[in-house]
């Protein structure tokens, strides 16, 4: 079986969605005419892989279930491109931490019953590495909570990935959680919940570990399902941000969207979600108790990331820093050579850096332009 190659998917990853979650995300949304094929294709294997949902829902029932959230979680924050990946993979070194799986976000009705099969079919398909920075792909890496709600509910920001005309709306809605309903919010606190403890017991972990850019706007409703919760948060020079969101961003939306939309439309809304995203987190973090909150600019923790991982264990109280700092050394040095995207930047991003968010440029001391 030949590996599938991101640039040319022929479904998209809500073909392991539960299929009743399948049809509220797509329902009332416009499939433009050239992505019909793969909305029909993928919504077949939708229907076909929720016949094993209520196999999949036993065994969470009696297994799963019952176990506690564990310890209080670990948030990182930080917008996409602001090197939250690296300290994920970096904590996730130490065993004491459970994390949603490459796995679990795309097999919705799989997470803990019938995974060696899944997974093996996976293993098998699926790229070897990241389009957008080379980053090697497994199964069983630590990913992203985003894509799997997409999977299992509607409230989601990542639906953008597929109808980015509604990528706004999808921001006050559900990374904002603006205009969110309480039945909505109820359901986000349910599955989370319900991810988080089969993350746990998939991976062993006692706590779990969390890097999830939409949760940067969301301190305020996490807080209210983990009072105590420990947060962490990355900034990146904003010039740097701007240029590899944009690739980012371009690079994977083309496979996954079922509407077409212009680059100049992403791009506009890249410099909108930074700020509505930066202003709630600036707004809520104040509700975060003293002694939770860890802030840092990423090329800091790029220079001198062993020992900064030293002081957020000790400033978040998080404990087992010692018993880690071996596998956690070892990962940080294997990446020392691994070769980042380097932006020269062009005058249309300086300009519209420096009017979109120079606030951000004064706040964490980056050069202006």
């Amino acid at each position: 079986m030949l590996k599938l190659d991101f640039n040319k998917l022929p479904v998209t990853p809500l073909f392991g969605s539960r299929y009743n979650n399948f049809k509220a995300v797509s329902k009332d949304r416009v499939i433009d005419k050239d992505y019909r094929l793969k909305y029909a294709l993928s919504k077949s294997i939708s229907a076909l892989m929720s016949l094993t949902y209520p196999l999949e829902n036993r065994r969470y029932n009696k297994r799963v279930a019952p176990l506690s959230v564990g310890d209080d979680p670990v948030f990182i924050l930080g917008h996409w491109r602001s090197g939250t990946t690296f300290l994920h993979n970096v904590l996730s070194k130490d065993k004491q931490f459970g994390y949603n799986t490459t796995y679990q976000t795309i097999f919705s009705n799989a997470m803990v019953w019938g995974q060696p099969f899944f997974k093996s079919i996976m293993q098998t398909i699926m790229p070897d590495r990241r389009p957008t920075d080379n980053l090697e792909l497994k199964p069983d890496q630590p990913q992203e909570e985003e894509f799997a709600f997409s999977n299992v509910m509607p409230v989601s920001f990542y639906n953008f990935w597929f109808f980015p005309k509604q990528t706004m709306e999808y921001c006050d809605k559900y990374l904002l959680f603006n205009s969110i309903t309480p039945e909505e919010k109820t359901q986000f606190r349910e599955e989370f919940i319900r991810l988080i403890k089969t993350s746990l017991y998939n991976s062993g972990g006692k706590r779990f570990l969390s890097k999830n850019p939409p949760h940067t706007g969301r301190v305020k409703d996490l807080l209210e399902i983990f009072p105590n919760a420990k947060f962490i948060y990355l900034v990146r020079n904003p010039y740097t941000v701007f240029e590899s969101t944009k690739d980012y961003f371009s690079n994977v939306i083309k496979p996954l969207m079922l509407q077409d939309f212009s680059d100049e439309e992403l791009e506009e809304n890249i410099l909108k979600i930074y700020q509505l995203m930066a202003e709630a987190y600036e707004r809520d973090k104040q509700l975060i108790p003293v002694g939770n909150l860890y802030e840092l600019r990423f090329e800091d923790f790029e220079n001198d990331a062993f020992n900064l991982t030293n002081d957020i264990y000790n400033r978040l109280n998080l404990g087992g820093f010692e018993e880690a700092s071996g596998d956690i050394k070892e990962y940080i040095d294997k990446k020392r050579g691994h070769k980042k995207n380097k932006y020269a930047y062009a005058a249309s991003t300086i300009d519209k850096v420096n009017e979109h968010w120079r606030f951000a440029l004064k706040q964490w001391d980056y050069d202006v332009l």
